[in-house]
């Protein structure tokens, strides 16, 4: 977005310069995730800080802030505070001084991306470098909150759908299998805009391979330090739809000349996933497949059968059933039933957390390995967890997630520490004074707060301390590659054994 970054903000961000008390030369705060709406989850992803560090804080703040006239950039911000808010309701020069400065005055300091944080540790510091700009630390808020929590609650999916695969991956396959390819994420048309899906499937990446979502590739290479032509960032699929199905259909006037096309003449040497359901699903499984068992059995490559419609749980189980009754497969070493290599099942609507481990349970409970099927999460996974008879969206609020200021110094640079504590509502109190983020002995994070800013300053504390500068003045210190990040989350077995 081509604006000037002071412009992306709340309203009431544009008056708080005047508002501080007299005098202040520091202020520190903390973004945290406060809380968790969700029942069973109370810990929070950290991921998004550095992309929108550079998104915003570094090609924003320099290309339609830093690198534009002076005039031009308060003429426009005078622009739009004057008719709405009004003449005299907010300072201007503070913006002019910034443009001045020429940089970002400012530190941050996060937990290293893809680590996973209890509800209540910070996971961001963000205070000021020079006396004059306090009041930007709090500035950035809103862009910061509103940039970063999609991409936290969709790493958090992400997570929650791989812990299910990781168990039954390992009751039911070879270590060879990768559990990172055995979901994807199918939910780009259902989101609420493009970027919403970028950072959706982006967040997915951290735990899968699959994904039909392509700009997250894109995005992910511009802010994660990863190229697709190098390593394994993401993968999609060939896959038909019923637009291709129905087509030919009105064509040929059947469905297995089209199916025998695929096989031998479209994609003789590539595996691809078809949709099946477009007039008579277990037709086309009882009766077309065992037709063109030999072209099946003949092709280069896996033809996945896929179900769009039905109750997913029984679609997919059945169909691996009778997968298995017409081309049969192998049993691995873990005693459980594989198909040849020449079919699979996949099924990419309403797949939930709990349908997906209702699927593999009864896979696993009638001698299947989990392997057998591919899974596809679309957008109501994405955006929306379902808990019992509850539905529950995902928001920013899922975790509470906000930014608070809890310390400051005067011009003799003595410590204010500043708190916030409604007694109506425990969850929101914030930390007190400077803090610092540790993990105990079995890895779990926990933070120490009212210190002051030369407490956690000192050399042994800052080597300690998880909060690890990232961004100060303008400029990266430390950036994280999407290899890393998933090591973090994945305690390096992201792919599965290593």
């Amino acid at each position: 977005m081509k604006r000037n970054p002071l412009l992306l903000i709340d309203f009431y961000k544009a008056t708080h310069h005047e508002q501080y008390p007299a005098g202040l030369t520091k202020m520190v705060s903390y973004y945290t995730p406060r809380m968790s709406r969700l029942k069973d989850n109370d810990h929070v992803t950290m991921f998004g800080l550095q992309a929108f560090i550079k998104e915003y804080l570094v090609e924003g703040f320099n290309e339609n802030f830093f690198n534009r006239p002076k005039d031009e950039v308060l003429a426009e911000y005078k622009r739009i505070m004057d008719y709405t808010m009004g003449v005299g309701s907010y300072e201007l020069d503070k913006i002019g001084d910034l443009h001045d400065l020429g940089y970002l005055p400012i530190t941050i300091s996060a937990i290293p991306e893809g680590y996973r944080t209890k509800v209540g540790v910070p996971q961001i510091e963000i205070t000021n470098t020079h006396d004059d700009f306090v009041w930007l630390v709090n500035t950035i808020e809103t862009l910061l909150s509103c940039s970063m929590w999609h991409t936290q609650v969709s790493a958090e999916v992400g997570y929650r759908y791989r812990q299910i695969v990781n168990k039954f991956h390992a009751m039911t396959c070879e270590d060879s299998v990768n559990p990172a390819r055995l979901l994807g994420d199918f939910s780009m048309r259902g989101q609420q805009s493009a970027e919403s899906a970028i950072k959706s499937s982006a967040g997915w990446c951290l735990s899968f391979l699959n994904t039909a979502t392509v700009p997250a590739i894109m995005w992910l290479e511009d802010n994660y330090n990863c190229d697709v032509t190098k390593e394994d960032v993401a993968f999609g699929a060939i896959s038909t739809e019923h637009s291709v199905m129905c087509s030919n259909f009105a064509v040929d006037g059947d469905e297995i000349t089209h199916v025998r096309r695929l096989l031998t003449e479209i994609y003789p040497n590539h595996s691809f996933s078809m949709v099946s359901d477009s007039y008579d699903y277990w037709n086309l499984v009882n009766n077309i497949l065992p037709q063109v068992k030999d072209e099946i059995m003949a092709h280069n490559g896996c033809i996945s059968i896929r179900g769009d419609s039905g109750d997913p749980v029984q679609v997919v189980t059945d169909t691996v059933f009778k997968l298995w009754d017409i081309f049969g497969g192998t049993v691995n070493s873990k005693g459980y039933k594989v198909l040849d290599p020449h079919v699979k099942a996949i099924y990419g609507d309403s797949i939930t957390p709990q349908r997906c481990e209702s699927i593999y349970t009864i896979l696993e409970e009638n001698g299947f390995s989990i392997q057998n099927v591919s899974l596809g999460v679309g957008s109501f996974s994405m955006m929306c967890l379902e808990e019992g008879l509850n539905l529950n969206p995902y928001t920013r609020d899922t975790f509470g997630i906000a930014v608070k200021a809890t310390y400051a110094e005067d011009a003799d640079g003595s410590p204010i520490m500043i708190f916030k504590q409604p007694k109506a509502t425990s969850w929101k109190k914030s930390q007190k004074g400077c803090c610092a983020v540790f993990r105990d002995d079995e890895g779990e994070f926990y933070y120490v707060d009212e210190l002051d800013w030369d407490t956690i300053a000192q050399p042994h504390n800052e080597a300690s301390n998880w909060l690890k500068p990232v961004f100060n003045n303008g400029t990266f210190i430390r950036q994280y590659s999407l290899q890393e990040i998933r090591a973090n989350l994945h305690g390096g077995k992201f792919n599965g054994t290593n």
